[in-house]
């Protein structure tokens, strides 16, 4: 059997609410309506009987004198006339109030007789000091079944026309609070069925819980967008660049097992073999290594930190001769920043300059604080780099001569320093032209220093 969907359960849930609301506003009129039926009748006897009583006089023989309005039956209203000792004078009781009922003054109340119900209000009329008479009025409580009746006959009529009202607006209600949820839904089966990760979740205007689950399941895609592209650009990268390293591997393999080799040429081979397993261990770190902050997965830790301190110390760690290797550094500059990151981003700067520079060329690495701004350059006096090849160099794998190299290199450098440089919310920027060398120059907010 299938599930009800929420939205079929909330316009059930919504339409028994309102039944039932209807059934206690029905049952609440019959109450009210009985309880005015009485008020209205005890009121009803009471105006009567003081009506009546105005009419009332004393005569000159003291006897009592009844006006032109005195009526004996008015409006369902019996008046009677009774003596001091409660013997009837004037008026005709009811043939079927039977009861015997003793006379309280100003009392309004019910009384029963044989299933039927009457009002009953007495007063007394003094006659001087020790004599006097009671009036006495008597009402049959009204029936009403004609009201009930009535109430009931709309009830009947007008309550399926409101529990429809109430299912086809509260059907519209949970239609229209669900139409986001719907969206979502289909967006992700839309994903799901067409692969496509760069879809979105329209978000419904204004906060509420739709427009922020909205929000989150963008969020959401948008990290799986990224982590898929990461794992596709890994994939490449990592297919495009090994190929080669494991194609020499694989050549000096068969070599080896197909010719006879001296102990020398074993030795040569074995060589080489380490040499480009140690040139894939490198590439597959640094592949990892701009993944991870492509993704955002490397831990990121922004503290205040003196840069002039850090770069004294990367230069001094440096295995390149002092007199090619210039650091040239001021007072402390601090900034907020990950010492990890960039340490490495300095050391790709420097290796860069080395590598890509002339036979026995120099590296100069200055700092400075400018303002609010921290500028670190790293120059060498290199072959330079055209410049319609100068924005190509931020790109991974892009190497301007790789035939110029002092070592080896994958090309991953300079594309890991402007990853580092934007996630420190700086700039890296190139200046550069063939024959005089090529400064990279890194730019960073400073930090007060605490």
């Amino acid at each position: 059997m299938k599930t009800p969907s929420v939205q079929a359960r909330l316009t059930l849930w919504y339409t028994l609410l309102m039944a039932g609301m209807g059934g206690l506003l029905l049952g609440f009129l019959v109450l009210i309506s009985g309880t005015v039926s009485t008020q209205t009748a005890m009121d009803q006897l009471e105006a009567t009987l003081r009506r009546n009583l105005s009419q009332i006089t004393q005569g000159a023989d003291g006897a009592p004198q009844l006006g032109e309005e005195f009526a004996f039956y008015d409006n369902g209203v019996y008046t009677l006339v009774y003596s001091q000792g409660e013997a009837l004078l004037a008026g005709q009781v009811p043939v079927s109030f039977t009861a015997a009922e003793p006379f309280q003054n100003g009392q309004n109340r019910p009384v029963d007789v044989a299933g039927a119900r009457y009002y009953v209000m007495d007063f007394w009329l003094p006659n001087g000091w020790e004599s006097g008479l009671w009036v006495r009025g008597i009402l049959e409580a009204p029936e009403n079944p004609q009201l009930l009746t009535n109430l009931m006959f709309i009830a009947m009529v007008t309550l399926p026309a409101f529990l429809l009202l109430a299912a086809l607006g509260g059907y519209g209600i949970a239609r229209r609070a669900f139409r986001p949820l719907k969206e979502i839904t289909s967006t992700a089966a839309a994903i799901n069925e067409a692969a496509d990760l760069s879809a979105r979740v329209a978000v419904p205007p204004g906060d509420h819980e739709f427009s922020r689950l909205a929000a989150t399941f963008n969020q959401m895609f948008a990290r799986l967008e990224g982590a898929f592209e990461a794992e596709k650009q890994f994939t490449a990268d990592a297919s495009h660049e090994l190929r080669t390293p494991v194609s020499v591997i694989k050549s000096a393999c068969e070599y080896a097992e197909k010719y006879g080799e001296t102990p020398e040429e074993q030795r040569e081979t074995l060589a080489m073999i380490h040499r480009q397993a140690d040139r894939m261990a490198e590439l597959i770190q640094q592949l990892l290594s701009i993944t991870r902050l492509d993704q955002g997965t490397e831990g990121l830790r922004l503290e205040p930190l003196d840069l002039a301190a850090l770069v004294e110390g990367v230069c001094a760690e440096q295995p390149y001769p002092r007199q090619r290797l210039f650091c040239q550094v001021g007072g402390a500059v601090w900034v907020r920043g990950d010492a990890g990151l960039l340490r490495r981003l300095l050391q790709n700067l420097i290796d860069n300059g080395f590598k890509y520079g002339t036979p026995q060329g120099h590296v100069w690495v200055t700092l400075e604080g400018k303002g609010n701004t921290a500028r670190l350059q790293v120059r060498d006096d290199g072959i330079g780099i055209p410049e319609d090849q100068q924005e190509k160099v931020w790109q991974r794998f892009y190497q301007v001569d790789p035939s110029r190299r002092e070592g080896g290199g994958a090309g991953l450098g300079l594309a890991m320093v402007k990853k580092i440089a934007q996630l420190h919310g700086g700039t890296v920027t190139l200046d550069s032209a063939p024959g005089r060398g090529s400064a990279f120059t890194l730019l960073l907010p400073r930090e007060k220093k605490l």
